[in-house]
């Protein structure tokens, strides 16, 4: 048999069998629907830790670096005196505006605020700031209200954190701990981490939380990405730094880790287990399709037809189903999941961070791999017992 021949015996038996699948209507949708739920669970997964490291991506800046002190690994645990900022806000490669640093030493805290959805307790982050911080995180703005005022109880509160807990509004006022403050305006940050939280000022927080005059990171734009070797160099030349700096993008991709790795560690395994009763499922479906086609293949097989084309076609019948399983379940998960807007606990913090599942393109191409993937196994073995049957035997059944 030529070439030629098995491409149009393939065709004309795969035709004949996509056209003869509504006398398999129940069978047929069993199996789209197994492969719909599985590739909707893995990309809806998955794209919950798209969407974390999407929101953790946009905080960062690549001219901004962030300063901690040596050996911390978050904002939680580390410390900066007073003078060490003021140290950190001399050194080379620091950018400035009318000779001004532009650095901001910051402040953070963990307040208790209820979910709207649940009306639970969760952890928020409520950062202070010096007034710096809003040319140094240039994405910042304010899209309602006013910014706060120094040296008074004012808050404002980023876009997100505003969607996702109680009592955020613009007018109202809030109590943490003895102190009651006032929410002035809301902000945008690009998407990024900031909109999880809630801002004041930073002098205002030492005094309310007892923090004296120390602070926990400094933020500073550099004048270009050789500032950071540079500011290396100078802390590790002077004895009176115990602090470490590092690019702020680097930082938060650290951060984004633990909680992306947990994620993904969910994702995956899930999927693969029911992406295993998917196969089964396509496996009944195709024996099945196979056992009701038993006199048609056998007579094709007598009118010359070969085994290989009959067994493709019938690997060609289940490869189809599965896309369009795969298909079905990446257009719900994204018109379903893309977009919508969750809080996860951030490891590394301790505190909400506010985000929205992003199903990419990437991600969808991911469930529909793995949809094929799933016609194919699923098909194979039925592929085989149809080409495998006795002409003869198969001929005189009923």
């Amino acid at each position: 048999m030529t070439l030629n021949n098995w491409f149009a015996q393939i065709f004309i038996i795969s035709v004949m069998n996509l056209r003869n699948i509504t006398q398999r209507a129940g069978a047929s949708l069993v199996a789209v629907f197994g492969v719909a739920c599985v590739v909707s669970v893995f990309v809806g997964v998955l794209s919950m830790a798209t969407g974390f490291q999407r929101t953790m991506a946009n905080a960062g800046s690549p001219d901004t670096v962030i300063f901690m002190r040596a050996g911390a690994t978050s904002e939680m645990s580390s410390g900066l005196s007073y003078e060490q900022t003021q140290l950190v806000e001399k050194l080379p490669g620091i950018a400035k505006d009318d000779d001004r640093p532009l650095s901001s030493a910051e402040l953070f805290v963990v307040v208790d605020l209820a979910k709207k959805a649940t009306n639970s307790s969760a952890n928020v982050s409520l950062r202070g700031v010096q007034p710096a911080a809003f040319k140094v995180r240039d994405k910042v703005t304010i899209i309602e209200g006013r910014n706060f005022e120094p040296g008074k109880n004012e808050l404002i509160v980023g876009r997100s954190s505003q969607k996702q807990f109680a009592n955020l509004e613009v007018g109202k006022t809030i109590k943490f701990g003895q102190t009651e403050w006032h929410i002035v305006g809301v902000f945008s940050a690009g998407g990024g981490l900031a909109e999880s939280e809630i801002w004041c000022d930073a002098k205002i927080l030492q005094g309310t939380y007892r923090r004296g005059n120390s602070y926990q990171t400094i933020r500073a734009k550099i004048e270009s990405p050789a500032s950071v070797a540079q500011l290396q160099t100078a802390l590790a030349a002077d004895p009176r730094f115990i602090v470490d700096v590092k690019l702020e993008a680097d930082y938060l991709a650290e951060q984004s880790e633990p909680l992306s790795k947990f994620i993904t560690s969910i994702g995956y395994p899930l999927a693969i287990l029911m992406a295993l009763g998917a196969i089964f499922g396509a496996i009944n479906t195709m024996y099945s399709s196979v056992s009701t086609r038993t006199r048609e293949i056998a007579t094709l097989r007598a009118l010359g037809f070969g085994a290989f084309p009959v067994a493709f076609s019938t690997l060609v019948e289940s490869l189809v189903l599965a896309l369009v399983g795969g298909v079905i379940g990446s257009v719900a998960v994204y018109f379903i999941f893309n977009g919508y807007t969750v809080s996860a606990l951030n490891f590394s913090s301790f505190s909400q961070v506010v985000f929205d599942f992003a199903v990419t393109p990437a991600l969808i191409k991911q469930g529909v791999l793995m949809a094929i993937f799933i016609g194919f196994i699923g098909g194979l073995f039925p592929a085989y017992r149809a080409a495998n049957l006795p002409v003869a035997t198969a001929l005189r059944e009923v």
